[in-house]
């Protein structure tokens, strides 16, 4: 289900913005709350369907000091405001003295703060995978912790205000509200985390309909802190809610990616298609919200994550093709080693997205530096798994080997094709090879030695001993291939190795959220298209019908909730204070928001011969000159009668009307 978000400018009396969301489906008859289905151990036996954060894991641990800096971060800049607006509003020289040291003590808190939260979102070993197997770790994002929110008060003011019904008899479903957001606080790293963001999403386009007027808003602040510098902040806006949640989906696939394990290549595809999703969850943040109160929903942020995530995807694609068979031919490694410059080059991309400000002093230190090592390292790769193609040919070559083949393969290898001698040559002339292959290997070392040069200079990356391991290895493998091919007699200059063409066979590719329908809470107020805030509704009224020789006196078209089309003149209908327009919202007591046309027609000629006892609403936009018009005409072919409706008829009355073309005159006799 895709929604469409859009912008409008803020209202006058509000600095924050203001979001409509139309979405294509309303049906609220579909699968309910994914906390009510099986859940897996340990998700199923806990009350709130999410991680616990106060657990042992060292996931859960982490998310907890995260959440405690955030406050922390919080109650600094508050101290710090207060401060600053003393120190701009005093005039006693010794106070402003006393202000300005309060002010540098606060600034040197936030400082050690930040730089522990920096420390924090740098841990990227805690969520990679327990695999053997040594992999070059991937950067997970961390995410957006917020503050509890009370909705009782505001909804249920709303709803007896708006609705007129008691909002004590809500409380389930308000309870049903709060816990689902308690959940998605803190969501477990797999399907069913994601579906708690992805549900509590979706509730708020209810809550959107339901209990926001144009213009309005709940009354209720939603704070949010941000992501990488734990800066806290508060809207009214329900669309700063729905960005945040929408933001975390990203985060959580980062983590589902990394954990994976990257050994066989069923891991490899989950991790690829996890960074697609965040990329994609991420640009449709972009494409549709706008002005964000923090840096991490910003526009900027936003492209540099979807760079970061379509690179770290390209580099699973790379090891999903070294995982393959490798049966040594050349059109294989040159593969290979075009693949590990396509790597190399998207790193590129992100590192340039991440040194442009306002993210280069954002982006923490750790990630600028970890995507340099990893363009380095895989240009590094391609160049070696260039000099292992030719120099095997040189070693090992196979008479059988079909040459038109292998100029096939070398044909493109080269960004320039002049920078390389004719194919004949350099496939028949083994001295040539070599010295191509000895060009490649020596341009490899170099870049090893700068990409171990870059891991040192970040003290949080030399505590990866994994990251460490993975390019010392490669760094003595080029070196040992190089010190075999350079010969003392050798006394020819090195040649300059031609630059590879990055090419890859995974398509870039973001696969957009997929927002599937959930039931709605409050689905006892009414069908939405009636029941929504959008409308204007009178007080309901009670209404006392007394039989008559004539009937009831009314018409009765449509469903859910049915509407009174029609009013016989000077019928009893009329008396009791009966108009056309009105909904029927029960009869005996017996709720008919959702009933269907013959249902009520039914429960109306159960009452037989005594008075019926009608609750009716009126909505405003139905009265006087925009009151619906509807007439009977001439029976059809099928014996229904016709509907005529003029365009001052509201579109809560055409929704209702074109339901129920199936209408009945109520004439029961006594």
């Amino acid at each position: 289900m895709e929604e469409h978000h859009t912008i409008r400018e803020p209202d006058s009396s509000s600095n924050e913005d203001v979001v409509s969301v139309r979405s294509p489906g309303e049906d609220s008859s579909c699968n309910g709350s994914i906390r009510k289905q099986e859940l897996p151990s340990p998700v199923a036996n806990s009350p709130v369907q999410g991680c616990d954060p106060f657990g042992q894991s060292q996931r859960s641990k982490l998310q907890n000091r995260r959440a405690r800096i955030n406050q922390q971060i919080n109650k600094e800049m508050r101290m710090r405001a207060g401060a600053e607006n003393l120190f701009r509003a005093t005039t006693n020289n010794k106070i402003k003295e006393t202000v300005a040291l309060e002010l540098s003590y606060v600034n040197s808190n936030l400082q050690l703060l930040k730089e522990e939260l920096e420390d924090l979102n740098s841990n990227m070993e805690v969520y990679q995978t327990d695999s053997e197997v040594v992999n070059v770790p991937l950067i997970p994002l961390g995410l957006k912790e917020t503050k509890e929110v009370d909705f009782s008060t505001p909804i249920q003011d709303f709803i007896h205000e708006y609705y007129g019904e008691d909002g004590l008899l809500y409380q389930k479903e308000i309870k049903e509200l709060m816990d689902l957001r308690q959940a998605m606080r803190t969501p477990a790293r797999n399907q069913t985390g994601l579906g708690l963001l992805m549900e509590y999403y979706n509730q708020l386009y209810f809550l959107d309909r339901r209990f926001l007027p144009p213009h309005e808003n709940l009354g209720v602040h939603f704070h949010w802190y941000d992501s990488l510098t734990g800066v806290p902040s508060c809207q009214r806006a329900l669309a700063f809610e729905k960005g945040s949640v929408l933001f975390n989906i990203g985060p959580l696939y980062t983590q589902i990616g990394a954990r994976q394990d990257r050994s066989a290549t069923a891991g490899i595809e989950r991790a690829i298609d996890a960074f697609h999703r965040a990329a994609g969850a991420f640009d449709y943040l972009k494409d549709n919200f706008s002005n964000a109160p923090s840096l991490d929903m910003s526009g900027p942020a936003l492209c540099m994550l979807v760079r970061l995530m379509a690179a770290q995807a390209q580099e699973c694609a790379f090891e999903r093709v070294a995982l393959g068979p490798q049966d040594a031919d050349l059109a294989s490694l040159l593969r290979l080693a075009q693949e590990a410059a396509q790597v190399s080059d998207v790193y590129r991309l992100a590192r340039r997205a991440m040194s442009q400000l306002p993210m280069k002093d954002y982006v923490p230190f750790s990630w600028a530096s970890l995507v340099q090592v990893k363009s380095e390292h895989f240009r590094a790769l391609s160049h070696y798994f260039a000099a292992v193609a030719l120099c095997d040919r040189m070693v090992t070559h196979d008479s059988s080997e079909d040459t038109a083949e292998a100029e096939k393969a070398l044909l493109h290898f080269y960004v320039s094709p002049c920078a390389r001698p004719p194919l004949g040559q350099l496939l028949g002339d083994a001295k040539q090879r070599r010295k191509f292959g000895k060009a490649h290997l020596r341009h490899a070392v170099m870049r090893h030695e700068e990409a171990i040069r870059l891991h040192g200079v970040c003290k949080i990356l030399r505590k990866m001993d994994t990251l460490q391991d993975v390019l010392v290895l490669a760094y003595k493998r080029s070196l040992d291939l190089y010190s075999e091919l350079d010969r003392e007699d050798d006394f020819e200059p090195t040649l300059e190795a031609p630059h590879i063409r990055p090419q890859s066979q995974q398509e870039p590719d973001m696969t957009l959220p997929s927002f599937v329908p959930v039931a709605d809470l409050f689905q006892r107020l009414g069908p939405l298209s009636a029941f929504c805030a959008r409308g204007r509704w009178g007080t309901a009224r009670a209404i006392c019908l007394p039989r008559s020789e004539g009937g009831l006196g009314l018409t009765l078209r449509g469903d859910s909730p049915v509407l009174v089309a029609g009013v016989a003149a000077g019928g009893c209908a009329e008396e009791a204070g009966l108009r056309e327009g009105d909904y029927i919202m029960s009869v005996d007591g017996h709720d008919c928001k959702w009933a269907k046309h013959a249902d009520v027609v039914s429960l109306l000629q159960m009452c037989g011969a005594r008075e019926v006892r009608l609750a009716v609403v009126t909505p405003h936009n139905t009265q006087a000159g925009k009151r619906a018009l509807v007439s009977r005409g001439k029976e059809n072919a099928g014996g229904r009668p016709t509907l005529r409706v003029t365009k001052e008829q509201s579109s809560c009355d055409r929704r209702a009307a074109a339901r129920g073309l199936a209408a009945a005159e109520l004439s029961t006799q006594k």
